[in-house]
């Protein structure tokens, strides 16, 4: 799975941020994760290999900007040289999550015209509140291909009105990590069921560390988390 992180660095502004994976990592560090810089991975796509092939091969899904948010402020400078190396690297797919969909159209680029065929844009989700803000400024914007994640997921949601067949697919995930908050597996099956109704894909992810089944919460390890949400074959369409 190649990941391809132009900055690092990323501000928390919703309550999916309270616990931020980034964060957590970063504080092992002594790192200051609120700093918002380019890495040495600004320009990846473009790379080569000794034998002149580029490092990053036209069968692979990009997954972009995963250290920070895509459309935080701080990269609108940089932003414009990542929109044309993805313009240019049309062999590849580039999976991008944002927060920040409100920002989408800061600094998009003249050709955009209804969206890059090889950009896909998920919007997070992780309560009622921010799928209510977010979520018509993703269908109202011209992207090609739009996804939600309810990662981590907070309480129960309806999306039901979201779920229009511009929306390729919803990927569900409770939170990891020591002070992770409760995920209900109520939550997960509900919108699995939405998913199913307007027909389209639904992936469990994870449960998260702090999952409750049938009245009962268990504490999983982050090395069964994924494993789990697995075994509980859900997906739709399976």
């Amino acid at each position: 799975m190649p990941t391809w992180n132009p900055w690092h660095g990323c501000r928390k502004i919703s309550p999916g941020c309270q616990n931020c994976y980034v964060y957590r990592i970063d504080a092992r560090h002594g790192k200051d994760s609120s700093l918002v810089s380019k890495t040495g991975d600004f320009n990846l796509p473009l790379k080569r290999d000794r034998a002149g092939a580029y490092k990053l091969s036209g069968t692979e899904t990009v997954y972009t900007c995963f250290s920070s948010d895509f459309f935080i402020e701080e990269a609108d400078e940089w932003r414009p040289e990542i929109w044309r190396m993805i313009r240019d690297r049309a062999d590849l797919r580039f999976f991008i999550v944002t927060k920040r969909i409100h920002r989408f159209h800061v600094g998009r680029p003249d050709d955009w015209g209804g969206g890059y065929e090889n950009v896909t844009i998920c919007c997070t989700a992780e309560n009622q509140d921010r799928a209510d803000s977010r979520l018509p400024i993703l269908l109202a914007e011209p992207i090609r291909h739009k996804s939600i994640i309810c990662e981590p997921l907070l309480e129960a949601l309806d999306l039901s009105s979201y779920l229009t067949c511009e929306i390729e697919g919803v990927t569900v995930g409770g939170e990891s990590g020591n002070g992770a908050r409760l995920c209900r597996y109520e939550w997960v099956l509900a919108l699995r069921e939405q998913c199913v109704r307007a027909g389209v894909h639904f992936f469990f992810k994870q449960t998260g560390a702090r999952f409750e089944k049938g009245g009962k919460v268990y504490w999983i390890s982050r090395r069964f988390q994924h494993s789990q949400a697995r075994k509980a074959h859900i997906d739709y369409p399976d």
